[in-house]
């Protein structure tokens, strides 16, 4: 497991800790903002665009539009690093 630091404001909390998780053998990687009580899987074979539509979807029932998006942006990079 990786922790990721965030650093993005939602209103006037910070979210700091992204965790990700990543299972090879089944090939997906898991991440959570426990700050949102908030978490999806990741498929690897997944277009990275429609990753993007659907993270900023689901968050933004948690979070406000820009960020969302932000962290939308930065879950996609770090996803892609593993």
């Amino acid at each position: 497991m990786k922790i990721r630091k965030a650093n993005v404001y939602n209103g006037n909390d910070l979210i700091t800790n992204v965790y990700l998780y990543e299972n090879k053998k089944q090939e997906y990687s898991m991440i959570a903002i426990p700050e949102l009580e908030w978490s999806t899987t990741v498929q690897y074979e997944e277009d990275r665009e429609m990753l993007k539509s659907r993270l900023i979807q689901s968050l933004s029932k948690r979070a406000s539009a820009n960020t969302s998006d932000e962290l939308a942006g930065k879950m996609i990079h770090w996803v892609g690093e593993m």
